[in-house]
């Protein structure tokens, strides 16, 4: 049986804490692939971040530079672009398979060097996406399977395109002490046409306690242009 197609309202209103979240998949034409991330935080740490542009590239930056106190874990390039495919992390992993792409690697090759966030008791996972010229597109999740920071398990779902449908993968189920992991497989999620549509249903959706930013890109398929939108909780 297929996975019950939602909308990301749908699959996500109410939560207060889905963590990271990481969405690859293509628009209802099939021409365009359509890629998301948000974040979200409870620290103040966490909270003082914003998205920015950096060439094709999307990386984070403190919004408060004074008021930095551990950039290792919240400070990266969440999207990167190859020649080979549009990458999309939680953490910087991203540069790990954009450089393992460059060498002749592959994105699973990449993230099998990787393992979950040293952030205990929680043990963030790594979540990642990777969205190909065809369509096509793989999810992977890097999580703790022991509750003490040692065994890690890998896990890769890759998937044909389906046109108006989205992968989605976020680090927690909810909140909680320590953090509940994701669990299963990545969501089924309803991709409409319009690129603005989408970030406003996503940033409307999330929490509006813990979001702090956003990005959504649509890429068509044969050349290659995109249009992507940036959302910021501190710009707003």
């Amino acid at each position: 049986m297929s996975d019950q197609i939602k909308t990301f309202k749908e699959e996500l209103a109410g939560n207060p804490y889905a963590g990271r979240g990481v969405l690859a998949g293509v628009t209802p034409d099939g021409k365009r692939s359509a890629i998301a991330y948000f974040i979200m935080g409870r620290s103040e740490n966490s909270r003082n971040r914003v998205f920015i542009k950096d060439g094709d590239d999307l990386m984070i930056k403190p919004f408060d530079e004074s008021k930095v106190e551990d950039p290792s874990l919240i400070i990266y390039y969440p999207l990167r672009v190859t020649e080979k495919a549009i990458v999309v992390t939680n953490g910087d992993q991203t540069d790990t398979v954009r450089d393992h792409l460059a060498a002749g690697g592959s994105f699973e090759s990449a993230l099998r060097t990787r393992t979950f966030e040293p952030d205990e008791p929680n043990w963030t996972p790594r979540i990642s996406g990777i969205s190909y010229p065809d369509g096509s597109c793989t999810i992977s999740i890097l999580k703790c399977t022991d509750g003490e920071g040692i065994k890690a398990s890998r896990q890769f779902f890759d998937y044909d395109p389906v046109p108006g449908t989205g992968r989605l993968i976020h680090t927690y189920v909810t909140d909680g002490k320590p953090l509940p992991t994701f669990v299963g497989e990545p969501k089924a999620v309803a991709v409409p046409d319009d690129p603005k549509a989408f970030a406003d249903e996503i940033w409307e959706t999330l929490d509006d306690n813990n979001k702090i930013s956003l990005y959504v890109r649509y890429t068509d398929l044969e050349t290659g242009r995109y249009e992507d939108i940036i959302v910021n909780k501190h710009e707003r």
